[in-house]
């Protein structure tokens, strides 16, 4: 299967059910307090917000592609250490992205429920990242990863 339709399946599996199709079901009956046109500020902060992590997340998975002909997932991952891009600033843009999307969500229902799974999601995040995916990129990588993980901060 070609790069491009590795990734866009992966973006739709991995991303799409984390910060689409869990916060839907979460919503539930929420879904219909969605305002065709915004009407207070949560709401117009809540787009801002996702419209940023859908940016962010698009652009990594892009760079995960050309730069390290991979994917996002962990069963098909980057040949190369991505470092360009938003990855000088920060080792997890992407995570980063998927966290805004969900805020955003969050900010935008005003849901308990959805807070709450947001912070979750950054938990399991967070214990991903330090107990599996670190590790792995190490490995992988070497010392240029090691270089990489003292130049530039695990969030922002």
């Amino acid at each position: 299967m070609s790069l491009f339709l590795r990734n866009l399946v992966f973006t739709i599996i991995q991303p799409g059910l984390v910060a689409g199709l869990a916060p839907y079901w979460i919503l539930g009956s929420d879904l219909n307090k969605l305002a065709i046109l915004p009407q207070l500020f949560h709401h117009y902060l809540g787009i801002v917000l996702v419209a940023i992590g859908l940016y962010v997340m698009l652009s990594c998975i892009i760079r995960f592609a050309t730069d390290g002909r991979g994917t996002l997932s962990p069963a098909d991952p980057t040949k190369k250490l991505v470092i360009k891009g938003l990855y000088r600033y920060s080792r997890n843009p992407m995570y980063a992205g998927v966290m805004l999307i969900l805020i955003g969500e969050s900010t935008y229902y005003m849901a308990i429920d959805l807070w709450i799974y947001s912070l979750i999601i950054f938990i399991a995040f967070y214990l991903f990242i330090l107990l599996l995916e670190e590790p792995r990129l190490r490995r992988d990588f070497g010392d240029d990863y090691r270089e990489y993980s003292h130049r530039v901060r695990r969030w922002l």
